[in-house]
């Protein structure tokens, strides 16, 4: 077997989407290292070396695996119209800090324990408030074909991302969903 050169890893980088500090992040060496190696200034230890390849194989696979692999269906949700009182059971029941808010299929906003914790200092009681009164934006949504890092750049910015099949939600996905990754087989 022959070691990849330095020319080789940029290659490979570069055509994962990678940058060099997430390449670094994810090899557990430090961004000047990779910067380094890449433009050939330093001769790297044979084990940076097969942290870096064992980073590319894992972003490979991840990479590989798409939202509809690793989606949570059905999708616990609420609609509009049903009361805060029945939001609020549904969330405890199934120990959930958020729900979406679809209608007909369609995401029109999420509801979130903030949001209700808010409320508890309003004059109305659970059971006259509507979903709709405290909803917020709707969680980010993709295309079941979308891969992991695009989810997972979502995730960073919303706590569930929903997926979407001819314009109709048909899962969710958490950080939760991510995590498991490591264990699937593909």
């Amino acid at each position: 077997m022959q070691l990849p050169t330095p020319e080789d890893l940029k290659k490979k980088r570069i055509e994962l989407g990678l940058t060099q500090s997430e390449l670094a992040k994810r090899a557990g060496v430090s961004q000047p290292l990779i910067a380094r190696i890449e433009m050939d200034g330093v001769d790297p230890r044979l084990s940076t070396v097969a942290k870096i390849l064992n980073a590319f194989d894992e972003i490979k696979k991840e990479q590989q695996i798409i939202a509809k692999d690793i989606i949570s269906s059905p999708v616990i949700h609420v609609n509009p119209r049903q009361t805060l009182e029945e939001a609020v059971l549904i969330m405890n029941t199934r120990g959930i800090s958020q729900l979406p808010v679809i209608e007909n299929g369609i995401p029109v906003g999420s509801l979130s324990e903030g949001a209700v914790v808010k409320a508890v200092s309003g004059k109305k009681s659970f059971s006259e408030m509507l979903v709709a009164d405290l909803m917020e934006d709707s969680f980010p949504t993709v295309p079941q074909t979308s891969s992991v890092p695009t989810i997972s750049h979502l995730l960073e910015r919303s706590p569930a991302v929903l997926v979407m099949n001819k314009g109709i939600v048909i899962g969710v996905i958490t950080n939760s969903d991510i995590m498991k990754i490591g264990t699937m087989k593909k």
